[in-house]
């Protein structure tokens, strides 16, 4: 018997990096400013996550003293993520492709984004383009975060009409800023802050594994939706299996 569609959730979107994929950046910027002998903080983290690709390498370029050029601060950063995924492959994390079927199979539209052309989507979600709807891939580097942009220029939709999946804090704060349904999964770097971040800005749904965002998390951010809860509900959380505790990439 088919399960009843959902009530007011009509997109998914879903950031690449972090999320689909492994999380290629947080521990590159680590390794960026370890080389130049900086300390890899919070508040660094939160400043260069989800920013456009130029912001972010200004706030490195204050962070080691340098004064090169952003673009040249680019370049070398791309250089350091280079030799970092020569032993740290790029790939789908586990149950990436699981997730996306599941999405569809409520009835949403599935898109992807993240801050790198669309030749990053092709080249590592490219045997999946089916699951997602046109145009598959979204590019946010240059109105980041990109909410505002992809549910209302994009899809023409109602804030609560879509669900982000995001690895990023300062994403979650602008999402709640429009009160826009939203799933924290912040990555497993030994060093990282996002999930303290998350849980400060008062993200309601974390999760430590994709498998952990199904049918009955997805049913619950449909109600909370509808609701006008998912930000400010007064009940706790539904918390399948898989949802990380209280410990600790927009419009």
């Amino acid at each position: 018997m088919t399960n009843p569609p959902l009530s007011t959730l009509r997109l998914a979107a879903v950031n690449i990096d972090g999320v689909l994929l492994n999380d290629t950046f947080s521990p590159v910027i680590h390794r960026f400013v370890g080389r130049h002998q900086v300390a890899y903080t919070q508040e660094l983290e939160r400043e260069v996550l989800s920013q456009p690709r130029l912001v972010a390498a200004r706030v490195l370029a204050r962070a080691i003293g340098s004064t090169a050029t952003p673009q040249e601060i680019l370049d070398a950063f791309f250089e350091e993520r280079e030799r970092y995924v020569r032993t740290h492959p790029e790939g789908p994390l586990d149950g990436a492709e699981d997730l996306l079927r599941r999405l569809g199979a409520l009835g949403l539209d599935v898109v992807c984004y993240g801050g790198l052309d669309a030749r990053h989507f092709e080249r590592h979600l490219g045997p999946w383009a089916s699951l997602f709807t046109e145009p598959r891939y979204i590019c946010t580097n240059d109105f980041r975060p990109g909410i505002r942009e992809i549910v209302r220029d994009r899809f023409g939709l109602s804030f609560r009409q879509a669900v982000f999946i995001d690895d990023a804090a300062r994403f979650a704060e602008r999402a709640k800023e429009l009160d826009v349904p939203f799933i924290g999964h912040p990555s497993d770097f030994e060093h990282g802050f996002q999930r303290q971040l998350m849980r400060a800005a008062g993200v309601r749904h974390v999760v430590d594994s994709l498998h952990a965002i199904d049918e009955r998390l997805l049913r619950t951010l449909d109600r909370e939706a509808a609701e006008g809860t998912v930000w400010h509900g007064t009940h706790a959380p539904a918390a399948p299996a898989g949802v990380g505790g209280m410990a600790g990439e927009g419009s």
